[in-house]
């Protein structure tokens, strides 16, 4: 019996120790994907996702009623580099600047496939060149898969930003 007991403590510190490795790797990800939005890097944007990669931002309300309408949907790492492109190329509206803040991550499970379930808290506030001081945008969380790569890595195979703030003071122009 002490045998099968030290079997289970044994397998319950690697997934905890799995769990960590996770939520650093996690962080690690979110920070890079972070720095390259509030660079303003959007034509990199597309490559932290998966081929097949699904992308949704919507409001809490539709998302607690299971309403797939968000401001943002994309299905496929097409159709967000089209959506880079556009805002890129051919959107007109006002320069500003973001900042994202993430924090409280937790990954919530890992798959037999490797692919890590995780949630993170986030805060985007926006600077426009006629509010200087800068203002909140939107505050929310996500809900993220991201499947391992063969070099170590991780991207994302599904990430939906639910914001909680009940008006966005603009037009969602950028990603979150």
């Amino acid at each position: 019996m002490s045998s099968m007991a030290d079997e289970t403590v044994a397998l319950a510190e690697d997934s905890r120790t799995a769990r960590r490795a996770a939520c650093a790797a996690v962080e690690e990800f979110n920070a890079d994907y972070c720095a390259v939005l509030d660079d303003g890097d959007l034509m990199d944007w597309p490559d932290f996702f998966t081929e097949d990669a699904f992308y949704n931002i919507t409001s809490r309300e539709n998302f607690d009623h299971g309403r797939p309408v968000g401001l943002v949907y994309c299905e496929g790492r097409g159709m967000l580099r089209d959506r880079a492109l556009a805002i890129a190329r051919t959107s007109m509206f006002g320069p500003r600047y973001l900042r994202h803040y993430l924090s409280n991550t937790r990954v919530t499970g890992i798959e037999p496939d490797g692919t890590v379930c995780a949630t993170v808290n986030y805060m985007l506030i926006e600077t426009l060149a006629e509010l200087p001081e800068g203002r909140l945008h939107q505050a929310g969380r996500m809900i993220d898969r991201f499947r391992p790569q063969p070099d170590g890595g991780l991207l994302l195979s599904s990430r939906i930003a639910i914001y909680d703030t009940l008006l966005v003071p603009n037009a969602l122009v950028l990603p979150v």
